[in-house]
């Protein structure tokens, strides 16, 4: 497989792909949004097996078993909250993708699908969250794995396929 960046429009709890990306909370206990979801999908055991890790700092990322879902991970990552631009959100979010492919990397992952980073209750402007997304992307791939932007919605989707020149694969449109 040759490693590349597509997007698609879909419930990122339906994908198969070796993991999928939790937006999670410090907590990493099931919440609103991309994380409830992805709670309700994988069975109570996901939300025992996260109690355990004992919670993520944001910028970072923890892997558990997918457990329900289709894929064979779950890389749950705490993007930062967006309040200003001033509090060091940018670095901090860098770094919450970052870790996602690091872990990527450490477990051998060789597909792999990501929701829009903080864009929801965390109030990332979705412009500049994605473009974040994908620059970090690039950076990290290599000819081993595929990078999945999991979109839930029109406008994110449209906002990734028009960043990376429509050069794409969209799916769902």
């Amino acid at each position: 497989m040759s490693g590349h960046i597509k997007v698609v429009l879909a419930d990122i709890t339906t994908l198969q792909t070796d993991a999928i990306v939790n937006a999670a909370n410090p907590s990493l206990l099931a919440g609103g949004g991309v994380c409830g979801a992805i709670h309700a999908a994988a069975s109570p055991r996901l939300e025992e097996e996260c109690q355990r890790l004992g919670g993520c700092p944001t910028g970072e990322a923890r892997i558990t078993g997918a457990y329900d879902l289709p894929a064979k991970y779950v890389i749950h990552a705490v993007s930062p909250r967006y309040w200003d631009g001033t509090r060091n959100e940018p670095e901090l979010l860098r770094r919450c993708y970052r870790s996602i492919f690091l872990m990527a990397k450490a477990h051998k992952i060789a597909s792999l699908a990501i929701p829009a980073m903080g864009t929801g209750i965390y109030r990332y402007p979705i412009q500049q969250a994605t473009t974040i997304a994908v620059e970090e992307a690039r950076a990290a791939i290599s000819d081993d794995i595929e990078v999945t932007f999991c979109c839930f919605d029109n406008f994110t989707y449209k906002t990734y396929t028009v960043l990376l020149d429509n050069t794409l694969i969209g799916y769902g449109e």
